[in-house]
């Protein structure tokens, strides 16, 4: 069958001549080999906005044929760039390496770092606080890492290039903020039973988050790509158990440096989970309605119990 692709504008980009059997995967090669600057990964289509509807249905599963969506000989596909990308490991890896190596260089090189602040001689005596504190970072960070590579599954490849450029921005830029004056040599270090107490318990986050992480890799078999509902441990009463724990391991760490920059990292990073674990636990109450012989998503709270 032959498939007209347009632009979003309706202007005419080439025709294709395909098998109705064919995968979308199959469809995107065959594109690529008329068009080489769109490598599959660039590639987006969907079918054209129907009478009602403000978008077309995306082509968004690869395995899929052609004919699964309805499409025929003469049919019409809206074709979009995505633009460079870059693969989501890859982004993971730069946007955590960075705050892995930043911060620990206020803490040992305060001497390059602090011009025109008097240090010690023999240099700064940091409080045991920023001692534990140091390690938490580089322990959470170390651990995100080896999580991309050995527990993470990516629902896609790829995201676009930019992505790497602010996602880093923004790690590095926090972890130089919070660590500057955390290792400040004129830091004063508040209560160190409190402290401690409070990275001890942030600890014990950290591994409920690793834990939560190792439950949804665990969700889909080999080659599956459905959703499933997240099942064991806090997933038992909140949607995004992995959220929940991370928020009160960075809420724990503020309190225990007492960082004005450390609270606003904190509140940045739930203010931006809690729009995610909004979105997915909207998205998983869609999908299973309860009809039609799907499960009925159960009660749950979304991200932070008993607020919400």
């Amino acid at each position: 069958m032959k498939l007209e692709v347009v632009s979003r504008s309706g202007r005419s980009i080439a025709t294709l001549d395909v098998n109705p059997d064919s995968t979308v995967a199959e469809l995107k090669k065959k594109f690529y080999g008329l068009k080489k600057t769109y490598y599959p990964a660039r590639q987006r289509f969907a079918l054209p906005v129907k009478p009602g509807e403000t978008r077309g249905q995306v082509l968004s599963d690869d395995s899929k044929r052609l004919s699964d969506y309805g499409l025929a000989d003469g049919g019409k596909l809206e074709f979009k760039d995505l633009g460079p990308q870059i693969g989501y490991s890859t982004v993971f890896f730069w946007e955590y390496f960075g705050p892995l190596v930043v911060y620990p260089l206020f803490f040992f090189l305060p001497q390059y770092l602090y011009p025109g602040t008097k240090l010690p001689a023999g240099g700064p005596q940091h409080a045991l606080v920023q001692k534990l504190a140091c390690g938490y970072w580089c322990f959470h960070y170390a651990k995100r890492i080896v999580e991309t590579f050995t527990v993470h599954k990516f629902g896609h490849a790829t995201m676009p290039i930019f992505n790497l450029f602010k996602n880093c921005g923004y790690y590095w830029g926090y972890a130089a903020y919070v660590s500057y004056f955390v290792n400040h040599p004129l830091y004063t270090a508040p209560n160190q039973t409190v402290s401690v107490a409070c990275l001890a318990v942030a600890g014990l986050m950290q591994l409920g988050n690793l834990w939560s992480h190792l439950i949804l890799a665990g969700l889909r078999k080999p080659g599956e790509k459905d959703y499933k509902i997240p099942k064991g441990g806090l997933f038992n009463f909140v949607t995004c158990a992995n959220y929940t724990f991370e928020i009160w391991g960075w809420l724990l760490f503020s309190v225990s440096v007492q960082s004005i920059p450390a609270y606003l990292f904190a509140a940045t990073g739930a203010a931006q989970m809690t729009q995610w674990a909004i979105a997915k636990h909207n998205r998983l109450r869609k999908l299973f309605d309860g009809k039609e012989g799907r499960p009925k998503y159960p009660r749950r709270w979304i991200i932070f119990p008993p607020f919400l």
